[in-house]
């Protein structure tokens, strides 16, 4: 392998520091860390493929799927500062295309939604993170400085800035500018993110309460009418049984 390969690999250990804070020490990494040893399978094998050498490339990638139930198919293109969380379950396709500082949790599929060769995975931008369960399919881009829910499915594409929740993935907030293009740890909560069913439920709900003040009113207005009229109704009803009562 190359320089530049080895050096890529010192930066995958590296940046774990900076996206785990209960990452201690490097030893620690090298020996703990899954998202770390399938990085180092995904290396090798990509080295591999890119100069076809593809059936070892593939049992590369088997191995390393078998050690860490993370698998990455290794003609995938995966950027600098490459972060996997945990990582058990998580599918990255064949033409996946991943920039840098990207951030991916356990159960994450990048997958493709074509039977037919060429481009058919996603394409993920720079500082992109993408979170538990969640799924994104087709040859679609994620833009840069997007978060995807947890659990959430993509099969459109999403802007930069952008946050998308739900199945199937909506845009439910977009910053406008963009964010500083570090990958600070405060991008990483999850909890922050909204809920478009709930919200839409709160205006649902408010709108009820409106309508019912409003028939309250109406009613207040004209009970004393409704009383009269109710009076009257029932001298007449009165006066056809007595009618029918005596023939």
């Amino acid at each position: 392998m190359s320089e530049s390969a080895w050096n890529r690999i010192r930066e995958d250990v590296r940046i774990v520091f900076d996206r785990d804070p209960a990452a201690r020490s490097t030893l620690e990494i090298l020996l703990t860390y899954p998202g770390v040893h399938a990085l180092f399978f995904y290396r090798v094998a990509h080295w591999l493929w890119r100069r076809d050498v593809k059936l070892l490339a593939r049992f590369i990638s088997n191995l390393g799927r078998f050690f860490t139930g993370i698998d990455i198919h290794p003609g995938a293109a995966i950027g600098r500062r490459f972060f996997i969380d945990h990582g058990m379950g998580t599918v990255i396709g064949e033409t996946t295309e991943i920039g840098d500082d990207v951030t991916l949790y356990q159960g994450v599929t990048l997958g493709g939604t074509s039977l037919k060769k060429g481009k058919r995975h996603p394409t993920i931008e720079d500082h992109v993170v993408i979170t538990a369960g969640a799924t994104v399919l087709g040859p679609v881009t994620i833009g840069s400085r997007s978060r995807i829910g947890a659990g959430s499915v993509v099969i459109h594409a999403v802007p930069p800035d952008s946050t998308v929740v739900g199945i199937p993935g909506r845009v439910v907030r977009r910053d406008g500018v963009p964010r500083a293009s570090g990958l600070e740890l405060g991008d990483l909560d999850h909890g922050d993110l909204p809920d478009p069913v709930a919200r839409a439920i709160s205006v649902l709900v408010r709108h009820v309460e409106k309508l019912e003040r409003k028939l309250e009113e109406h009613l207040a207005r004209t009970q004393g009418a409704a009383e009269r009229y109710q009076s009257v109704d029932d001298e007449d009803l009165q006066r056809v049984k007595s009618f029918l009562s005596e023939g």
